[in-house]
């Protein structure tokens, strides 16, 4: 419903709220400040209510005038929820199987993300010697970052698959020679190049890339495939440090609300009896732990890359270069 009414277009700036949401005069013809904003048959729409939505978005240079302009189409949004929500009680929407079981997962959902916020908003923020440190540890994002074009070649992880490919990686065979050796062996594989700059590559396999220089070759192997993997060619493209920084300092604020929350939650399943039932009771055992999948985003570098922890290392490079 929330985003059937505020899918817009406008930016909106909590600030606007002090803009002419005023109400009414006093007897003395004064006006006086409201925190309702409108009725709607009975039901109040508070300045709050619209505070709150202002507030999730940013903003720069916006004028009052432009300003008072978002506050009053919020409004008006609300006023069409509101109209939409009471036909939806008059109904007995409220009560259906299915609006019952959304409305208690939309309820589970916000108490579970406050606690998880309320652990993150407690640790210290990371220091400016902090974020230095980590620009010097990690060279191959920053002062030495480099932009890769990377070939590969994927195949089943059979018996005896990787030996043989980091033969001919270490003999030095292109590409095109390894994909002519598998259809000599009849071995089925998926091919692939793309262009990548650091960021966009896991740490734990960008660190064995940046090691190689262009012509060379690496082998990568994971659970279920074998990839043979050529640097074609790659290009310096240094970050400052003023620029990476600030970067640098959100995303170790973002790693260690992720270490906080999966100890907390991992201390919370030792200390609760978890019962499996029906079903899954059978397959308990193989059930994953959350502390391999915490409940928000994970980040190899300092950018907007989400990571899957069932996958490995390799298995999650290898996917973000195809």
């Amino acid at each position: 419903m929330i985003n059937l009414f505020f899918n817009t277009k406008y930016t909106l700036i909590a600030c606007a709220i002090l803009v002419g949401l005023t109400a009414c005069g006093n007897k003395d013809g004064k006006a006086t400040a409201t925190q309702v904003a409108a009725k709607v048959g009975s039901e109040e729409i508070s300045v709050h209510q619209i505070n709150q939505i202002l507030s999730r978005t940013n903003t720069a240079g916006i004028t009052p005038e432009a300003a008072q302009v978002m506050s009053r189409e919020v409004l008006e949004k609300l006023i069409d929820q509101q109209l939409a929500v009471d036909k939806a009680i008059e109904n007995k929407l409220d009560r259906t199987p299915e609006n019952v079981a959304n409305i208690e997962a939309a309820k589970r959902d916000i108490l579970a993300r406050a606690y998880l916020q309320k652990i993150a908003s407690a640790l210290p923020k990371p220091t400016t010697e902090d974020a230095v440190k980590y620009y010097a540890e990690h060279p191959q994002l920053f002062s030495a970052r480099r932009i890769f074009n990377i070939q590969e070649i994927v195949v089943p992880n059979a018996s005896g698959i990787a030996e043989q490919l980091r033969s001919l990686a270490a003999a030095g065979k292109s590409v095109e020679d390894v994909a002519t050796w598998l259809k000599g062996k009849d071995i089925k594989f998926n091919g692939g190049n793309a262009t990548r700059p650091a960021e966009q590559i896991p740490l734990e396999l960008l660190v064995k890339i940046h090691a190689l220089k262009d012509g060379q070759n690496l082998v990568l192997d994971a659970p279920q495939s074998v990839t043979f993997l050529h640097l074609a060619s790659s290009q310096s493209a240094p970050v400052a440090q003023a620029t990476a920084l600030p970067r640098i300092e959100q995303f170790l604020t973002n790693q260690r609300a992720q270490e906080a929350i999966a100890a907390d939650i991992k201390q919370l399943r030792a200390s609760t009896t978890v019962t499996y039932m029906g079903e899954f009771a059978k397959t308990a055992s193989a059930a994953p732990s959350t502390t391999e999948s915490t409940p928000i985003k994970s980040t190899a570098n300092p950018v907007e890359v989400p990571v899957n922890k069932a996958q490995s290392a390799i298995e999650k490079g290898v996917a973000g270069l195809k």
